[in-house]
């Protein structure tokens, strides 16, 4: 007898556990996905489908991507690249900051890209390359307060631009957007932006400083 009602205590027990994880999983879900929703809609007006519609600005920030082995570009990262390279050969911009990570002595993101730009033509007094851009947050929080931009086209594919326009816009930035797409992306960066989105919310409103600030380097055209 007593068994039995040590049993039924033990299922009344975990049926109200798994309401409580339900609603949980549930509130959860809705969540992250009014916070989707809010950075896909604040940031969607700065984003243009098309180069010709994007507006003159100093600065394109390309945000920063794998590299190889070898040391050459990620095609994800190229393709970023080479949008700079357009925006900056069309007269869009005049200077192109290169954002990325180079938190460890053999991984480095920026310098490649300096080299590919440069070997494309672009002069070396256009070309800015910030090595402590290890997220998205740090590289638009470092762009304001060490480069010290102040309106800028970012750089990135789809699946990231909205969040990149979304976190330089909240700090201040005049950022528009232009999508570098020129191939078909892994699926997974979509779902990693669902989250990357709540931690860009975060971040903005707690308004984290990035590890790494340091002296000014203004960019100049």
């Amino acid at each position: 007898m007593l068994i039995m009602k040590l049993m039924q205590y033990y299922i009344a027990f975990l049926l109200r556990l798994g309401k409580i994880v339900l609603k949980a999983i549930l509130l959860l879900i809705i969540v992250i996905t009014v916070i989707f929703l809010i950075v896909e809609i604040a940031s969607s007006r700065y984003i243009q489908d098309t180069r010709e519609a994007l507006p003159t600005m100093p600065t394109a920030i390309v945000l920063g991507a794998s590299t190889l082995s070898d040391g050459t570009l990620s095609s994800i990262f190229k393709d970023r690249v080479d949008m700079a390279l357009w925006l900056f050969r069309e007269g869009k911009v005049q200077t192109i900051l290169v954002t990325g990570d180079n938190g460890r002595k053999n991984y480095n993101e920026v310098t490649p890209a300096g080299e590919y730009l440069l070997a494309q033509g672009v002069p070396q007094e256009a070309i800015f390359l910030d090595y402590a851009g290890f997220d998205t947050y740090s590289s638009m929080y470092r762009a304001r307060d060490i480069f010290l931009v102040k309106s800028a086209i970012i750089v990135t594919q789809s699946f990231h631009l909205p969040r990149g326009v979304f976190i330089a816009r909240s700090l201040g930035i005049d950022a528009y957007g232009i999508p570098s797409d020129q191939h078909a992306y892994l699926f997974k960066n979509n779902i990693r932006e669902v989250f990357a989105n709540v931690k860009a919310v975060i971040d903005v409103v707690s308004n984290r400083i990035p590890k790494f600030l340091g002296k000014e380097i203004p960019i100049t055209p």
